[in-house]
């Protein structure tokens, strides 16, 4: 591990002779010359005999590519239809293959074209709160306290494939409930709070007590003579108890009226010298366990028809609080209540003092960037109003923890205006680049390290920050990296909802299912840590298995449970589009699916997606059909409205047909064997997945490197990408392109860039 990581260090070291400040910056072309010169010829001899002025889609109305900007929507078509063969037809023009890549790349430039030079543009990117996988993290990190009830929070809607878009990251007022929740949760566990002592409180009508029912009136007592009414209960512990009696008495003679109080061994003689109630308390020490206390009337005074000396009670009371040995003891404290609490109040530190330390470093890690004086001062108010209720320093810090969970500094990634110049892109903050930087690749808070760089302003500073990244790759937090961005890029989260038929598939379980999900990401996780080319997720010789899953795709002399580099030299497989997640995912519960696979390839590996199916076409399964699969498709690609996505989506996925509905190698289909043939619009022909992989591999290598580019900067930034983006996709494209397509450089690509580097002034 030490290893790889100096060398991707030493790699990126050298780089820089590649990369300086304007690193990322190019030249834009003459677009102007190339629309005129290049693309309209094109356009004439290939697409004028249909798309003219009088048809419904017209190209030869924009004379200039001031007027195809003003046009974008056209161009965005033309170039998916061009770059996906699906234009122009069969009976149309033949396009070479090296054509059309000219072809492509000029309509990318006019449906994309942007002055990167005198009209740049970051993108803006909204503000946006934690998903609960980011919230989840940013706890355990910034407190120690793993919450687990995080993942019951409402689900975080999707945008562009990802859960972590800023502008779909509702906040709906049941996640504020469940928040300051988890703010009382996360608190209680990470701060120790010494318990105060026990109390114990309970109060009885007279009329309740022992002995009281011949001398009761209503829920009163009167002792009229000598007589003794007693409480009897169970107290809790041992300690100083308080009996309070509500009482009067009728007057008479030269005395008050008395009566003895005794509990054990105690004995208290209480006057009682009010005509109407009035309270009238003793303390005792008791013990734990059955007690009973009696109250008597002691000085009976009577003369007949003259006096007549009465005692009245309404009510007693007993209150205790426990004290001495019998108070717990406190454990030993978490790891989280030392870490946060480095400071305590002391003879030289008064409690202000010592909260104002412990807030200010708390919520400054928790805000990502200083505290304000304003805001530590409202934390150390808070807590110090606990205390004056009557709380624990402890306590004090626990609210003032709980405000700064709640607070949209820390629930929300906050980057403060700072627009340049007449609403130029700026630079934000080192803070707001540490925080941006560390959601991509931990999904967390920035560690010390990088608030640290952000605190010296050294952050920019291209040597230290590169080498950060290369030590970020390289730490175990960067499988939240692997588990968010490969995961939903890969649509890998999608096999939990796969259901494959038993009867057909009855090897497959949900312990397969896990098995192939960590395969794919721990041979992402390897090609991103190996600093392997970017490529290797297509073409790679290696994947990582364990024995059931080596068996389940029937290689041999794979043994343990533990996961392991395996080669695949000599074996059909290779490569994510070999992986059994991938083939299960895009298969339905009782056969292979080409369109789907077909259409995950165009998405997912070459950013074409196909448009949307035209209402009212049946499934396959629903439409009558019949004859093989390849069969029923064909009948199916008749309906001219499915034949245009069709022509493109069929041919890639009927190239993994070796693979059965759950990624196992197969020779035959039915009784048949397996065509695994298939023809692009353009002509290009192969024949199975080692020839898919070599197709895109060698002729799609730049859309296919594109597209992860796009994907990533999607994932890294919150925001989908504009038209303008281009520039810095073309910029970290030849970046990474000079730096031999290494997976580390398309990670560094994308945070040198100027949509992570600035705030735009534009969506």
């Amino acid at each position: 591990m030490i290893v790889r990581l100096l060398i991707t260090f030493l790699c990126f070291e050298a780089a820089l002779s590649l990369v300086g400040s304007d690193s990322l910056q190019g030249e834009q072309p003459d677009l102007e010359v190339a629309y005129r010169e290049q693309l309209q010829p094109l356009l004439r001899t290939y697409c004028f005999e249909c798309h003219q002025q009088g048809d419904e889609v017209a190209f030869d109305s924009d004379h200039s590519l001031a007027e195809a900007r003003q046009n974008r929507d056209l161009w965005i078509r033309a170039l998916s239809q061009v770059s996906n063969a699906t234009m122009p037809p069969k009976d149309g023009p033949r396009l070479d293959p090296e054509t059309r890549v000219k072809f492509s790349g000029l309509l990318r430039k006019v449906a994309t074209s942007v002055d990167c030079v005198t009209d740049p543009n970051a993108g803006k990117v909204a503000m946006r709160r934690l998903n609960r996988h980011e919230y989840r993290n940013t706890v355990r990190d910034l407190t120690g306290v793993d919450y687990e009830p995080a993942e019951g929070f409402p689900g975080d809607d999707v945008g562009y494939g990802f859960d972590n878009i800023g502008d779909v990251l509702s906040t709906p007022p049941l996640l504020l409930e469940k928040y300051l929740d988890a703010a009382i949760q996360i608190s209680g566990e990470a701060i120790y709070t010494p318990p105060g002592p026990r109390i114990f409180e309970i109060e009885q009508r007279a009329a309740d007590l022992k002995g009281a029912s011949k001398f009761s009136r209503g829920s009163s007592v009167t002792l009229a003579s000598h007589g003794t009414i007693s409480i009897e209960i169970e107290l809790p512990f041992s300690g100083q108890y308080e009996l309070t009696l509500r009482a009067h008495g009728d007057q008479a003679g030269d005395e008050p009226v008395r009566v003895e109080v005794v509990a054990g061994r105690d004995r208290r003689v209480i006057d009682v010298p009010a005509s109407t109630s009035e309270d009238y308390s003793s303390r005792f020490r008791l013990g734990k366990g059955n007690r009973q206390i009696d109250i008597s009337f002691i000085n009976d005074y009577y003369v007949a028809g003259k006096a007549d000396r009465n005692f009245h009670l309404a009510s007693v009371k007993l209150e205790g609080q426990e004290t001495g040995a019998a108070v717990e003891i406190a454990p030993a404290l978490p790891a989280s209540h030392r870490q946060i609490l480095f400071a305590s109040p002391s003879k030289d530190l008064s409690p202000d003092e010592a909260t104002s330390m412990v807030v200010s470093r708390f919520a400054s890690r928790a805000f990502r960037r200083p505290v304000t004086r304003d805001e530590a001062g409202r934390l150390v108010q808070l807590a110090a109003q606990v205390r004056e209720d009557g709380g624990s320093f402890e306590a004090g810090i626990q609210v003032a923890m709980q405000a700064i969970l709640v607070s949209p500094y820390f629930l929300y990634k906050v980057e403060k205006p700072s627009g340049g110049e007449h609403g130029d892109s700026a630079m934000i903050s080192q803070y707001e680049l540490a925080t941006r930087i560390s959601y991509f690749l931990w999904s967390s808070m920035p560690d010390d390290e990088l608030l640290l760089l952000a605190h010296e302003g050294r952050l920019r500073d291209e040597k230290r920050l590169l080498g950060k990244i290369g030590r970020m790759i390289q730490d175990p937090r960067s499988n939240r990296f692997v588990e968010h961005f490969a995961g939903q890029w890969l649509q890998l989260r999608n096999l939990d909802a796969v259901d494959p038929d038993a009867k057909s598939f009855n090897e497959f379980d949900d312990e397969i299912r896990e098995l192939m999900r960590r395969e794919t990401m721990t041979f992402f996780a390897g090609v991103m840590r190996e600093n392997l080319p970017v490529t290797t997720l297509l073409d790679a010789d290696f994947t990582y298995l364990n024995e059931r899953l080596a068996s389940y795709y029937g290689l041999v002399g794979v043994q343990g449970d533990h996961f392991r580099r395996v080669s695949l030299v000599d074996s059909p497989r290779g490569g994510i589009l070999t992986h059994g997640s991938i083939l299960t995912v895009t298969s339905n519960p009782t056969r292979t699916s080409p369109v789907k696979r077909g259409k995950w390839i165009l998405d997912n590996l070459l950013n074409s997606p196909p448009p949307p199916a035209p209402p009212n076409i049946p499934e396959l399964e629903t439409a009558k059909l019949s004859g093989t699969l390849r069969e029923r498709m064909e009948q199916h690609r008749e309906n001219p409205a499915c034949a245009a996505c069709h022509q493109m989506m069929d041919p890639l996925g009927f190239a993994l047909e070796n693979f059965d509905a759950v990624g196992r190698w197969r020779e035959r289909e039915g009784a048949g064997p397996v065509d695994a043939s298939g023809q692009l619009p353009d002509g290009t022909e192969f024949a199975g997945v080692e020839e898919l992989r070599e197709l895109i591999v060698k002729t799609r290598e730049e859309p296919f490197v594109r597209c992860v580019i796009e994907k990533m900067l999607i994932y890294a930034m919150g925001r989908g990408t504009e038209y303008y983006d281009q520039c810095a996709i073309d910029q970290i494209f030849g970046f990474v392109d000079q730096n031999e397509q290494k997976f580390a450089f398309l990670i560094a690509g994308i945070i040198l860039s100027d949509p992570f580097q600035k705030q735009g002034h534009r969506e």
